[in-house]
């Protein structure tokens, strides 16, 4: 009887990307001429090509690139409909608001379980077959009990990274009573949807949610045992960052406008435990699609915050799956090294997520990476727009 192969040599790599300064060079540990073993779901073994080890079967990366699969911790991708008008009408002069996403909540009621799941999982297999392993899920587009309740449920189903965000913005049927609707999302909302997600998270911005509401939504998750997380300073500075800082979030998103403060909180977070800081994800597919100003990613990463990219894939803000595309923004708008752009999407994302076992490619890390049709990870911001990704690996296993 012939023995099913448990582990597979990626052999013949020209860059291996393993986000582990002991493994090789600089904080991505870039190592040239390497190998990788697979077995199990685990990377079992990652170094020198001339040392690597035996395994059962072996895969030529013919020179070409390896690098961890993305962790995208931010998307919305539970939603019915369309808002590609209010988008081109966006880029004919008139300026994003919060408002929009009422559109969608309203589409999103009108559809059945199988057209949301339907939907949801081929945007999933998008963002996977362009290099994504882990991506985080929102709800936030139902807001009333049910509503929430389901779409968390379908999004459980397609990732473990499910937030509940029942507290997007206030639901026509709320309208003028932001107070009630919180009463709403800490109570029988939460008790619904609580089971189904890691993750509370709450939009604290003008036109949605204050600090003290803001604050009443994150504590009631947290004694519900769910981790917190923030959409904060988007449309203007606030104080969603300080807020988040205060409550222990694993992330801050959007950061697109911060004072001297919020920058000094975010690096302040980290100084006792990197992997306890509070992360800046910033999402410069949202500012490319609303023409808002760039988060100064400069300014967080010299102060010494850790920052994340995610995607923010939806139908309003940012209707883009390809954080390969968000890299590029990153590196050219946003002044990051193309080396600190791939460190912020993957082990970068895996902080938002608190993970430790994704985003990098040690040994005893999940098997989630990705071969890149090209010499070295530059090529995500040097070759922009272009179909780079050759293959994806998840849990050991190739995708296609």
């Amino acid at each position: 009887m012939t023995e099913t192969p448990t582990s597979v040599l990626i052999d013949g790599i020209g860059t291996l990307v393993t986000n582990d300064p002991e493994l090789g060079e600089g904080r991505t540990g870039e190592l040239a001429d390497a190998a990788l073993v697979l077995d199990g779901g685990r990377v079992a073994w990652a170094g020198p090509r001339d040392r690597a080890p035996d395994a059962d079967t072996r895969v030529d990366a013919a020179g070409r690139c390896v690098i961890p699969g993305f962790v995208d911790s931010h998307s919305h991708i539970v939603f019915a409909g369309d808002r590609s008008r209010e988008f081109g009408a966006r880029m004919s002069g008139r300026p994003y608001e919060a408002g929009g996403i009422r559109t969608t909540v309203a589409a999103t009621r009108a559809a059945t379980d199988a057209e949301l799941h339907a939907r949801a999982a081929s945007l999933l297999a998008e963002a996977q077959a362009q290099g994504t392993t882990t991506l985080e899920i929102k709800s936030g587009y139902g807001l009333s009990v049910a509503e929430e309740e389901r779409a968390l449920r379908i999004a459980a189903g397609l990732t473990e990274e499910v937030t509940f965000l029942g507290a997007h913005v206030v639901p026509p049927e709320y309208a003028g009573d932001t107070d009630g609707y919180v009463t709403e999302v800490t109570g029988p909302m939460l008790d619904a949807c609580a089971p189904h997600a890691r993750w509370v998270d709450v939009f604290c911005e003008r036109g949605a949610f204050d600090e003290e509401q803001s604050r009443r939504v994150l504590r009631a998750g947290m004694d519900r045992g769910l981790l917190a997380r923030v959409h904060g300073n988007q449309l203007g500075e606030g104080p969603g960052v300080r807020l988040a800082v205060e409550m222990g979030a694993a992330s801050v998103d959007h950061c697109t406008h911060l004072a001297a403060a919020d920058v000094d909180a975010l690096a302040e977070s980290g100084r006792g435990a990197a992997d306890s800081a509070t992360v800046a994800t910033l999402l410069p597919g949202v500012d490319f699609s609303t023409r808002q100003p760039y988060p100064d990613a400069r300014a967080l990463l010299d102060a010494g915050a850790v920052v994340a990219l995610a995607g923010d894939c939806n139908p309003g803000s940012c209707f883009t799956s390809s954080i390969a595309f968000c890299i590029a923004l990153a590196v050219r708008e946003m002044h990051m090294t193309p080396e600190e752009a791939l460190w912020a999407a993957t082990a970068g994302g895996a902080r938002a997520l608190r993970r430790d076992d994704v985003g990098h490619l040690a040994p005893g890390a999940r098997a989630d990476l990705v071969l890149l049709d090209a010499p070295n990870p530059v090529y995500l911001a040097y070759r922009p727009g272009v179909p780079q990704v050759a293959a994806v690996w998840k849990n050991g296993t190739p995708l296609s």
